[in-house]
This record gives structure tokens, sequence and C-alpha cells, in this order.
């Protein structure tokens, strides 16, 4: 289908993942001809006392890492709209549901099995992941957005770039939005290729549909611009690169191919994620200085409500690329109230849950970890705070890392490896680290424990290795 321009809206209201309604609605989006659909499950959605609504299944790729080989597994996908409350029904198409469950676990989704049919309730929207027998490769994303209100209306000008339902082709794989401009893409829309906001000012990029390109690559990239909001859409990767003033709200970003990194963040300030999404085949998030021909450092860097899944690498990544010979600063960076459903890493040097690892000269300092509920990942670490001269991608140590607190962080698992926090010499040191109500399967750690003898460190409580050239670790409940 050929791409279609129209003029502009006069008024594009913005919505968020936490809206309140109080009328039960529902919104679904039948899949286009030609989508890649799948059959592993029949989902369908209804309003309390209404018929039930098909919910269309879309083939989606995800990297399975099995000892070091990369397998590329089919995965499901489907999404709705809605307000107040509905019933999901998700059935399984291949066998019998010994068990089933519904992530992230902090939501307390708890799904009743009727033979092959799993049934919940939701009462807000929310990204989920619906497993059958144990099953994360083979799983049903299911995206339950709010009612979108940014969706345009009969009357639509030319500062409006639209994508109606079906599958369209961009010219050239690429879409370069003007400046001023809005791209929206309604459900049941596939663009096949990459739209892009390149030195440009006050850009949307909306809708509920999805944007990706053949193969691999980010489907969405905010480039070398100011004042971008992007949201809604479902995507591969949607990194930030020379820009400022950008946000990111309730976007999906799924992937399976090599450095498949969900949301970037190069040499940029002022950005925000809010309710996003990153099932990625590399780190789900990272926090980098000079890198891919964006300069600078990074400031004031937000995500928060968000689900991250890391097939492999970080779920959280933040310092390991800048400038050497300029050195850079990335400061007051913030992630609250966040879920992490995996972590899957065999490599040492690229462990951690929450990493921030200094190289080319970077000082990292004011970073804020809180409200993170970590559940039981495959392989890695908890926590890795390392000052370090890896020779593969940096060409320095970092300077430094410093102030950096952790607060209510849980972790509920078996399988974490020795976390770690090291400086590198005495100039170059980790310092200033808070750690406040740190619970491990239950437990608080922190330094005045009853069950800690006196002469163990509290980081030996955690698991978390407190090593040389660091100074100010602490644990508070």
């Amino acid at each position: 289908m050929k791409l279609k321009k129209f003029i502009a809206i006069t008024s594009i209201l913005s919505g968020t993942m936490h809206c309140a309604y109080t009328q039960n609605q529902v919104v679904t989006y039948p899949a286009p001809a030609g989508a890649e659909l799948m059959n592993d499950f029949a989902v369908k959605v209804r309003e309390a006392g209404k018929d039930w609504k098909p919910v269309d299944t879309y083939l989606v790729k995800v990297d399975e890492v099995r000892g070091t080989r990369h397998t590329i597994e089919k995965a499901s996908m489907s999404y709705f709209d809605f307000s107040g409350e509905v019933e999901v029904a998700v059935s399984f198409n291949h066998g019998t549901v010994r068990t089933g469950r519904v992530r992230p676990l902090s939501y307390a989704i708890i799904p009743v099995i009727t033979g092959n049919t799993l049934t919940f309730k939701l009462e807000r929207p929310c990204n989920l992941s619906v497993e059958v027998n144990g099953d994360i490769f083979h799983n049903l994303h299911l995206f339950a957005n709010p009612v979108d209100t940014n969706k345009p209306g009969k009357s639509k000008g030319r500062n409006l770039i639209y994508f109606g339902p079906g599958i369209h082709q961009l010219p050239g794989d690429t879409l370069n939005v003007p400046s001023g401009k809005t791209v929206y893409v309604t459900g049941g829309a596939i663009v096949k290729g990459c739209i892009r906001a390149v030195d440009a000012q006050n850009v949307k990029i909306l809708g509920r549909g999805e944007v990706h390109p053949e193969g691999r690559g980010a489907g969405v990239s905010i480039i070398n611009s100011k004042n971008v909001s992007v949201e809604g859409i479902i995507t591969t990767q949607c990194p930030t690169g020379g820009s400022d003033s950008v946000t990111i709200r309730n976007v999906k970003a799924i992937s399976s191919y090599g450095w498949g990194d969900g949301m970037n963040v190069f040499a940029s300030n002022n950005v925000l994620f809010d309710g996003v999404f990153c099932r990625n085949s590399d780190d789900c998030t990272t926090v980098y200085g000079t890198r891919k021909g964006f300069t600078g450092g990074c400031r004031n860097i937000t995500m928060q409500n968000s689900t991250l899944w890391a097939d492999v690498a970080h779920p959280i990544f933040i310092g390991i690329h800048g400038n050497t010979e300029k050195p850079e600063i990335l400061e007051n960076l913030n992630y609250v109230n966040i879920d992490i459903l995996d972590h899957k890493e065999k490599q040492l040097d690229y462990q951690g849950c929450l990493a921030i690892n200094a190289g080319d000269n970077n000082l990292i300092r004011n970073v804020r970890f809180e409200n993170i509920r970590i559940e039981d990942f495959r392989q890695g670490q908890l926590v890795n705070l390392r000052i370090f001269h890896n020779e593969k991608y940096c060409t320095a140590p970092g300077r430094g890392i410093e102030n950096i607190l952790f607060k209510d962080i849980s972790y509920t698992g078996g399988n974490a490896e020795v976390s770690l926090i090291a400086g590198y010499d005495e100039k170059r040191k980790v310092k200033n680290i808070r750690f406040e109500n740190l619970k491990i399967n239950g437990e608080v750690i922190y330094d005045d424990m009853p069950d800690k003898p006196k002469w163990y460190k509290t980081g030996d409580m955690a698991r978390i290795f407190v090593g040389e050239h660091t100074e100010g670790v602490t644990f508070g409940k």
C-alpha cells in the first residue's frame, strides 16, 4: 500500500498507561490481510456481561540462547485497548495446560485454568506475558492498552501522515518525519521500514500498529532532534541519539537478532520512558555518551512504570561508551517502578540486571534505582558496578561511579551469580553507594541485620562482592 499523507490534526491529546476510566470499553483491531499470524493461542476479550471479541495473534521472533548458540524462536503477540474492567480468555491450541502464569508476577494476576483455557480479569492497562507449561519462548505477549486518545478523527490535515489498516511498505524503507508533523499508525496497520525523526523538532509518532524493517534494525529512531513523542506502537528497537526532550510512552520493542538493543540513549538529555515493554536480544535499555556518531554526555534520563526482559545481556546498562579525549558525564539517571522478567548472559564481562560499567573516562553520578522487582532470571548477576578498561569497546577506564541509590529493590529466585562492586585504582573509585531495603528472597539485607556475623561484610549476605577501590558502600533498612 502506498504511503498516504493527509493534513494536520488540530489537536492531539496525549494518553498514558495510567489513565483512569470509569466506563467499560473494549477496542480490537483485526489483523491485515497478509500479516504473519500464529495459532499457538486463541485470544478473546469482553466487557463484563458482553459478548466475547476475538483478538488476532501475530508472530514475533525472540532469541533463545542455548549454551553459547542463539536460536530464533516463534512466539505470539496480541493487543487491544480497553477502559474499566475486562475479562480475557487465552486458549492454548497445542495440548494440555498443566501450569499457567501471567507476568509480571508483581501484578498478582492469577489465571483460572479450565481445560486448555486461562481466564483472568484486567482493571488497568498493562503489558503482559502469558505462559503455558513454563514455556517462555513460545509465550503470548499480550499488550492491553488504554483507549487511544491520540487517534485522529475524520478531519485530517496536512500535518498528519496517516497509516490506516493494512500492510504499508515505505518507499526506500525509510520515512524521515519533517518538523511539526505527526505520524499515526492505526491498530491493524503494519508499516514495513523505519520511521525516523532526523534533525527535526516537534514530531509525534503515535498509534497502535507495528513499525519494523524487514530483517533487523530499528523501526523507530530519534536522531539529532528535539521535542519528540513516540507512543503506543509496537516495534523492534527505538534508539535516541543526539537529542533533547524526548518522551517514549507505552512503546513495545521486541527483537531477536544480534545486537538487538531495545531503547538506547546516546549523547542525549531529558529523555523519558514511561510504561514501555522491552524484550530484546541484547541490552533492553542503555545510556551511553559519545557513540555511533553522536557526541556528548547524558543528563536527566528516566525510565518508569516499565517491563524489561533481556533474552541476552543486560536489562539496564549504563556507561561503557564515551569520549576518552574529552571526558563526559552521565548524570541524573532514574529507573523507577520497573519489573525485570529475565536476564541471560554467560559472559562475565556483561552480566548485571542493574549494571553501571564506566569506560572511556566517563564519570557516572547521581543514579537512582527505585522500586524494582527482579524475577528469577536464568543466568547473570543482580548488580554490577565497575570502573574498567574493556579493550574491546573502550580506549580507557572510566573516571568514576558515585552517588548511586538502590532503594526498594527485590529479587526472588535462586539463579543469581555473585554480584560485583569494584573500582579501578585510587583515582578511579566507586563511591557513595547506598542500598535501602534491598530484599533477597524476602529477607531485607542491612548493615545491622541480626543474623550477620560482625566480621562479615553486609554484601556477603546479599552475595554482592564489594571489592577494591570502593568507599561509602552502605546497606540500610
